[in-house]
C-alpha cells in the first residue's frame, strides 16, 4: 500500500512591489492589492520581509497587511530588538529570522545559527512565547540544521540561492550537487522535528526538485514572480507557478510505501 505525499504551500513574497512604489513615492502600485491577487492566484501565503533601512516594506504595510490578509503572513526580519517589538505588537502568523546587512542587496545567505546561538534563544523563546512560529534561514548543512533545532526553532527555510546561480550558469553538476545537499539537509531537519521550507531565487525552471522532495512543505518565492508579473501579470505568475509545484508533488505522490 502507498500512500501520496502532502500537498506543497506556495508562500509569495511581495516585496518587491513596495520596491516599485518606493522608486517614486505615493501608494501605487499597493503590496496589499498584490497580496490579494497572489492569494486569489494560489498562494497560500504571503511573506514581507521588513528591513531596518526599509527599502521596500514598511510599517504600515506590515500593519495593513496583518489586518486584512485572509491567509498566514510570514514576517522576515532581522533578530534585533526593533524587529521584535514589532512581531509582537502585529503578531504574525510566523517570523523567518534572516541575516541582514545595510549594504546588500538581496539576503546573500543563510543566517549563521552556530555562531549566534546564544544571541537567537532568548529571540526564539520571546516570539514562541507571544504564539509566533518561528523560521530560520539558513545553509543547508548539518550542523546548521542541528544548531537550528537547538535553539528551538519550529522551521527551517533552507537557502537554494547556490542551486538557482548553478541552474542559471548551466551548471549541471553543481546544480545537480546542490540538490542533494538540500535534500539531505531537508531529511535531517525533518528527522529533528523541524517543519522545511525552502527558497531564494527560485523560478519557474528551477522550482521542480524542490517541490518534489517530500520533507519540504512549502517553497517562498518573490522577485522572480514580481519580475513576471510585469510581463503577464502577477495572477498568471503565481498560478502558473502554483501549477509547476503541484505538478512536481503529484509526479512523485504514490511513490512512498507505507
Amino acid at each position: 500500500m502507498t500512500r501520496p505525499h502532502s500537498p506543497i504551500r506556495l508562500g509569495v513574497n511581495i516585496d518587491h512591489v513596495a520596491t516599485i512604489r518606493n522608486a517614486r513615492g505615493g501608494r501605487h502600485p499597493d503590496p496589499l492589492r498584490a497580496a490579494h491577487l497572489a492569494v486569489e492566484a494560489g498562494a497560500d501565503g504571503i511573506t514581507a520581509h521588513l528591513r531596518e533601512d526599509r527599502r521596500h516594506i514598511s510599517d504600515a504595510d506590515i500593519a495593513r497587511l496583518k489586518s486584512e490578509l485572509t491567509r498566514p503572513l510570514n514576517l522576515e526580519m532581522a533578530a534585533t530588538a526593533e524587529m521584535v517589538a514589532i512581531a509582537l505588537r502585529h503578531v504574525p502568523n510566523a517570523c523567518c529570522l534572516v541575516p541582514e546587512r545595510r549594504e546588500e542587496r538581496t539576503t546573500e545567505g543563510g543566517l549563521d545559527i552556530v555562531g549566534q546561538q546564544r544571541q537567537l534563544v532568548p529571540v526564539v523563546a520571546e516570539l514562541k512565547a507571544a504564539g509566533i512560529r518561528v523560521s530560520l534561514f539558513v545553509e543547508p548543512d548539518s550542523r546548521t540544521i542541528a544548531a537550528s533545532a537547538a535553539v528551538g526553532a519550529d522551521i527551517v527555510e533552507l537557502h537554494t540561492g547556490r542551486y538557482c546561480e548553478f541552474a542559471a550558469e548551466d551548471n549541471a553538476k553543481g546544480a545537480a550537487a546542490e540538490i542533494a545537499r538540500i535534500a539531505n539537509a531537508a531529511s535531517e531537519a525533518a528527522a529533528l522535528g523541524l517543519e522545511v521550507h525552502a527558497g531564494h531565487g527560485l523560478t519557474f525552471n528551477t522550482v521542480a526538485p524542490l517541490a518534489r522532495m517530500p520533507e519540504i512543505v512549502e517553497l517562498n518565492i518573490g522577485h522572480f514572480l514580481i519580475g513576471e508579473a510585469i510581463f503577464g501579470g502577477l495572477h498568471g505568475a503565481v498560478r502558473r507557478m502554483r501549477a509547476l509545484m503541484d505538478e512536481a508533488r503529484q509526479k512523485v505522490s504514490g511513490r512512498v510505501s507505507a
